[in-house]
């Protein structure tokens, strides 16, 4: 697999990145996780729009799916036409919450050219792609996603606050893509959002091999989250920046 920091902004996008979307590739097959403010622009950068196979929606805020509508746009309006309807997972209602930020009737809202599935914890295949979902801690329904291929997996979290269950989906894996929007020891709602300690906890529970922290918001400090990440988890820790790339 290769999975490859669209956006990684918690919230709303900074100056350097927009909000969560990550592609991921294997075996020729490319779904992209997330669809956030500002990603599908950046999208552009690293496959055409026209050659991704499905989209997992974690949730529905808008820094994960709203720039659905803009895809929808370029889809619907392609001047070589309209591709094949393209799977869309995501929770329950996402038909009708997408054509609502876009200002149509639900039906058939964008419903021509996306083929809306609902999520629900459990497993399937996409392309060669083995998918497992897990319900986690966050104000609305959402979801954190393991995606294996050839031996080899990676998970990402959504957006979540603590979670056994995303212990559990992420045991063993040889990456794990954590959100870590909150800073220790100044956010202190629960069931939202990690802060770094908690990603490494929660990775070094899972036994995971390798730590990547995503969805940091501009106002908190990037680099006191990994540090903070760091001590809490033995195994390397990166910080998500746009454009990297993980090969597994």
């Amino acid at each position: 697999m290769k999975l490859t920091v669209v956006g990684c902004s918690g919230s709303f996008p900074s100056a350097d990145s927009p909000c969560s979307s990550y592609l991921v590739e294997a075996g020729g097959y490319r779904v992209v996780l997330d669809l956030g403010n500002g990603a599908l622009g950046a999208l552009q950068k690293y496959v055409s729009i026209y050659d991704i196979d499905a989209v997992l929606l974690s949730h529905l805020h808008a820094d994960h799916c709203v720039d659905l509508c803009a895809y929808w746009v370029a889809r619907n309006y392609r001047a070589e036409g309209c591709p094949d309807p393209m799977p869309v997972y995501g929770p329950a209602g996402t038909a009708a919450r997408l054509a609502r930020a876009y200002d149509m009737p639900e039906n058939p809202g964008m419903k021509e050219v996306f083929e809306f599935r609902t999520l629900t914890p459990g497993r399937f295949d996409l392309g060669p792609l083995r998918i497992d979902v897990a319900q986690v801690n966050h104000p609305v329904d959402a979801f954190a996603f393991r995606l294996e291929h050839g031996g080899r997996s990676l998970v990402y979290s959504g957006d979540t606050g603590e979670s056994a269950d995303l212990v559990e989906l992420a045991r063993d894996t040889d990456l794990f893509l954590c959100e870590a929007a909150y800073l220790d020891g100044r956010d202190t709602y629960r069931a939202v959002h990690l802060n770094g300690r908690e990603a490494g906890e929660h990775a070094t529970a899972a036994g995971a091999r390798r730590l990547v922290l995503t969805h940091i918001p501009p106002w908190t400090d990037a680099e006191l989250n990994r540090r903070d990440a760091a001590a809490a988890y033995a195994g390397p820790v990166d910080l998500a920046r746009p454009g990297a790339v993980y090969r597994l």
